[in-house]
């Protein structure tokens, strides 16, 4: 990317707020009023890309979009010259979290490296889809929103709102309807804007979590067990997370209230996602609203064989042991022995039921449906923050979305859920300055959303390579 005008780190920043010194550090791009000139804008609506576009960015909003050939700069404008570059607005990520498995059923938040992560990918809004540790959350965002860490915008989530019976050590499990309330009421004070219901969650504890959030304002999404879809969609849940895969209605032999398993990749791969009882399942999720977050990145990396394709940046920033365990998951999860013993059969049935997720995704949003998003960093560690946020991306386009609709999904759906399609989501005047560019096309060659250079958040514009080289070798640690 050339610069036309050298590049100004100051103390005070486009957007007014102080940054400290290690932040400043990532800068790249820092004025009160910059332009970015024969720019190709996705603008996050769906619409197709417009060619030699000059975007003008003041004091941290989007001042103006107009031609390129007939644009007049502002005088004082810090002036980038951007052929061959996209801008699109920033990724709203909406299942992210903090943490990151550190061992078997064990995790623990990445409070240094993950949010330096996000940014580097142009993710500047992110949904923590879930908290292990929600003090650690809700610090890192006053540190970010400070100036004195870098990362992106952040909805912390509370913590998971858990039944009796769960496999993980680190969740509380609600004693009942009025521990839900009491522990909704008690983190919206805190600070938190938003749940997530977790597997063995009750009916009753549902509904009272619900009731008390929306009585606040905050929504209730939801990765579930003993609770089909549309049970919690008629209760008025707001989101489900991961899409047919986890829905535990369709299981054969299911009692209600019984989670005794989540998944099912034979029967997956036998459902019709376009008549029966899936596609009325889905109609009555759009009936009533309900979104549905897509995390394609995680069900791909324990699904296929050898894919994704190991990259070196995702090895790189990875510790030493975190490198050994998932080369050591890869590995196991390809074994054909026991693939066998487990299936009766050498060919898993696993990357038939995930193009049944994708399947799923598609004709979900064909019906009308707000499909959002994320990529869930857990798993067996293959799948790293910003890194799989623009993996997902690249799956939706194989699930058979556009290049711009997958934009649109992970930008402007995101915003519209969290209620902030007035300031972020697409790329408008008046709107925040949250842009990311990319060298290349991803309206065409959606492989280049991975081509990040400089990301703005608040106008201002961070090194994307200096930021992923500061996290190397640090994910598994800190």
């Amino acid at each position: 990317m050339r610069t036309v005008v050298t590049t100004l780190l100051m103390l005070g920043c486009a957007a007014g707020q102080t940054l400290s010194p290690e932040v400043r550090s990532f800068v790249r791009t820092d004025a009160p009023v910059i332009a970015l000139t024969h720019v190709r804008v996705i603008d996050g609506t769906g619409s197709a890309p417009r060619e030699d576009q000059t975007v003008v960015l003041s004091k941290g909003k989007i001042e103006s979009v107009s031609d390129a050939s007939g644009a007049n700069l502002p005088k004082d404008a810090q002036v980038l010259d951007l052929h061959g570059y996209s801008v699109m607005p920033g990724l709203v990520g909406m299942h992210e979290h903090l943490f990151y498995p550190i061992a078997p059923a064990s995790f623990a938040d990445m409070a240094y490296s993950f949010p330096r992560l996000y940014l580097a990918a142009g993710v500047t809004t992110i949904r923590t889809t879930g908290s292990i540790e929600p003090y650690t959350d809700l610090e890192i965002k006053k540190q970010i929103d400070a100036g004195n860490m870098p990362g992106p915008h952040m909805h912390i989530t509370g913590p998971y709102l858990e039944g009796a019976g769960s496999w993980a050590v680190q969740l509380h499990q609600l004693s009942g309807p009025e521990d839900a309330t009491r522990t909704v009421n008690y983190w919206l004070d805190e600070g938190v804007d938003n749940f997530k219901a977790y597997m063995f969650i009750t009916h009753d504890e549902l509904a009272a979590a619900i009731t008390a959030a929306h009585k606040r304002g905050a929504k209730v999404t939801g990765h579930l067990c003993t609770i089909g879809f549309r049970e919690a969609a008629a209760l008025g849940i707001d989101d489900l997370e991961h899409g047919l895969i986890v829905d535990s209605e369709f299981l054969p032999a299911r009692k209600p209230g019984e989670c005794k398993g989540e998944e099912d990749a034979v029967l997956m791969g036998k459902l019709d996602m376009n008549t029966g009882p899936v596609h009325e399942m889905i109609l009555d999720l759009v009936a009533r609203h309900v979104a549905m977050t897509s995390t394609l990145p995680v069900f791909e990396m324990g699904s296929f064989p050898g894919r994704p394709t190991l990259q070196p940046r995702v090895l790189d920033v990875l510790s030493p042991n975190a490198r050994m365990l998932l080369l050591e998951n890869r590995v196991q999860s390809s074994d054909a022995a026991a693939i066998r013993s487990r299936y009766g059969t050498d060919v898993s049935p696993w990357p038939a039921a995930f193009k049944k997720e994708e399947e799923f995704e598609f004709a979900f949003a064909k019906a009308g449906g707000l499909l959002l998003a994320g990529l869930d960093p857990t798993g067996m560690g293959g799948v790293i923050a910003g890194f799989g946020d623009q993996r997902e991306l690249e799956l939706l386009v194989e699930a058979g979305f556009a290049p711009v609709q997958a934009i649109h999904i992970a930008t402007y759906n995101g915003a519209q859920y969290l209620g902030e399609l007035d300031r972020i989501g697409t790329i408008a005047p008046g709107k925040q300055a949250d842009l990311v560019v990319i060298k290349g096309d991803p309206s065409r060659k959606i492989e280049d959303i991975e081509n990040v250079e400089t990301v703005f958040k608040d106008g201002i514009g961070y090194d994307s390579a200096k930021l992923i080289e500061s996290a190397r070798g640090q994910v598994g640690l800190r």
